[in-house]
């Protein structure tokens, strides 16, 4: 019975991170950085579904693919692995759609764009302030949290969403 369980889990974590690649070809550029609000609205589900070590996961391998076919930058990893990870732990705590809507915000829109800058001064030799991604990964985060929140709450009105969530359990 376990065992199913986990193989649901990873298909649904490989279904979302296919969602967050593909959607992730349609990045808007803002600021230094090349943001993907498909990511998040991702975040927010896998977070919903699978819970933070999960949608963890599948964040990490979104990004990974991301970086590898030239749509996404090193600078997703943080953003949208802090995210998944809050948003996971929140929903969990609260066991409401906001809850996991905030935790993706604060993740990726704060820690994950504070973690971002060591990144970018290091690794991809930018100079940027302790502050300076903040702007631009709020304004993503916050537009794919609103996104997943509209989705949720169009599927929950048909059940789909349920049914989905009870199979994952």
């Amino acid at each position: 019975m376990k065992s199913n369980n986990m193989t649901r889990k990873l298909a649904m974590a490989g279904l979302l991170t296919a969602v967050a690649v593909v959607g992730g070809m349609f990045s808007i550029p803002i600021g230094a950085a090349k943001c993907s609000p498909v990511q998040h609205m991702v975040n927010v589900i896998a977070g919903l579904l699978l819970g933070p070590g999960y949608a963890v996961g599948a964040a990490f391998v979104a990004s990974l693919i991301r970086n590898l076919i030239g749509t996404g930058t090193l600078l997703a990893f943080p953003g949208s692995m802090c995210g998944a990870l809050l948003a996971g732990l929140l929903y969990r705590a609260g066991g409401k759609l906001p809850y996991a809507c905030v935790g993706e915000v604060v993740g990726t829109g704060i820690l994950g764009a504070l973690l971002a800058v060591p990144i970018a001064v290091g690794l991809l030799g930018r100079t940027a302030t302790l502050f300076a991604f903040v702007p631009s990964f709020l304004i993503n985060t916050i537009a794919g949290s609103i996104v997943a929140a509209l989705v949720v709450t169009a599927l929950d009105r048909t059940s789909v969403f349920r049914d989905l969530r009870a199979a994952m359990r």
